[in-house]
């Protein structure tokens, strides 16, 4: 596999990729639950890890993903009818289920060529926490799902998104793991005098050029980025890289956070960003972690689902003379929006052997290594991924807290990193709003 830096082998996720390979290891969020709203709607087009899809819920209730060719002719199936149990193509009327078998024939006359063992590829699918998950991939019985805790919280207490991005999943990934821009990208407008003295604000304003300190984990890797928070103190930001594709951000209270997120490469230039955290609680006023952009109307391709009004084609809406005026540091509204358009500014596969990396890079390295390597290890010697056949690994937390200088952050934080456990005496004004 060549060299990290290189990108491509990590961003190229189609079938008989080494990337594609171990993504199909996993269960992958592909829809919301909300886009097949009601038993026989109007199937969906989804593409995911390069292939074409469509969606539908059956007179059951259940989600079944296809190859949207029917078995038949090829005709797309996204033209097909919702009913009697299953999707009928427009073209010929053949029924098929979620299982992909054929239940009807109605152009084949009795005893015709057609015969019963017809099958469309047909991929799994669960549902939990508003999130309709599917497994490409190549076992006959598939594994767990990630015991993500964002994805796994009580009806009502849950809130998920998606929004497209016109790019790779790794630029998408990576955006969330570097926690260097948020001083300057989200934040370089506000000054650290004008902050709550004591609070996370005060001090990534104060110093916007934290320490790093990594660790490898059973589930990928975590960082913590600290800095000083007053004498013998320490502000620490730890976030979490989740195989193959989840991170969890470093933004809110550590222990009081609940949240992940998904980088789903759609294909090898385009991915669908997944924003699945807890409900605010009442009085909380601190910003939810769903996305802060405005999905533009439906555009009728594989690229239609959750595009955003912002983009390349208006500069973001960009506004130089706030900008100018140094009330937004990039002039772009919405912390999500920003993101991507530095992500989407970089091409949809940057050229990364041109990059010049640096300290505030360590975490985005050592993903790069882990991924590489666990491809790697996939393709050359049948090794079984991290986390596929561990859901506990992803019981997890993140956030901000403040430790004494001299403390071990592995080890005092370790309480507060577990995902399930309640901590109802955590201060979150010591955030300062700061998410």
């Amino acid at each position: 596999m060549p060299s990290p830096n290189s990108y491509d082998s990590l961003t190229r996720v189609g079938p008989g990729t080494p990337m594609g390979g171990l993504m199909r290891q996993y269960w992958v969020p592909a829809m919301l639950s909300s886009e097949l709203p009601r038993p026989d709607c109007p199937p969906v087009r989804v593409l995911l890890l390069g292939e074409r899809l469509v969606a539908f819920r059956d007179s059951g209730g259940r989600v079944g993903l296809l190859d949207h060719r029917c078995p038949h002719r090829g005709a797309s199936l996204l033209h097909g009818r919702s009913e009697g149990g299953g999707l009928r193509c427009a073209y010929h009327g053949m029924l098929l289920d979620v299982d992909g078998r054929c239940r009807d024939r109605p152009a084949e006359p009795p005893g015709g060529e057609l015969g019963d063992g017809v099958r469309a590829t047909a991929y799994p699918c669960r549902e939990r926490g508003g999130v309709v998950w599917a497994y490409l991939g190549p076992r006959e019985v598939p594994p767990p799902l990630p015991d993500l805790e964002a994805n796994r919280l009580p009806e009502g207490r849950w809130q998920v998104s998606a929004i497209l991005r016109e790019c790779s999943w790794l630029q998408g990934l990576e955006g969330d793991i570097d926690t260097a821009h948020l001083g300057f990208l989200h934040f370089g407008s506000e000054r650290a005098e004008d902050q709550e003295p004591g609070t996370f604000r005060h001090y990534v304003l104060q110093d916007r050029a934290p320490r790093y300190a990594l660790l490898d984990t059973d589930y990928g890797s975590m960082y913590g980025a600290y800095r000083a928070a007053g004498p013998g103190r320490r502000y620490w930001r730890i976030a979490h890289f989740l195989f193959p594709f989840y991170t969890m951000p470093p933004s809110g209270l550590l222990g009081h956070q609940v949240v992940a997120r998904a980088w789903v490469p759609m294909d090898d230039t385009h991915l669908m960003h997944f924003s699945m955290s807890a409900t605010p609680a009442p009085g909380d006023s601190l910003t939810p972690s769903i996305p802060d952009a405005r999905p533009s109307a439906a555009r009728r391709d594989w690229y239609g689902r959750f595009r955003l009004d912002a983009d390349e084609s208006n500069d973001y809406l960009l506004d130089r003379e706030r900008q100018a005026r140094d009330e937004d540091y990039s002039g772009i509204p919405g912390v999500h929006t920003q993101d991507q358009a530095i992500t989407e500014s970089m091409g949809p596969i940057v050229d990364r052997t041109r990059e010049h990396l640096g300290t505030s890079d360590a975490m985005v390295i050592r993903v790069r290594r882990r991924l590489a390597a666990a491809a790697r290890a996939l393709e050359d010697e049948g090794t079984t991924p991290p986390g596929v056949d561990g859901p506990e690994a992803y019981r997890q937390r993140s956030g901000g807290v403040i430790l004494d200088e001299d403390a071990d952050w592995i080890e005092a934080t370790g309480e507060l990193r577990r995902a399930y456990v309640t901590h109802p005496g955590l201060d979150r004004s010591v955030t300062g709003g700061f998410v």
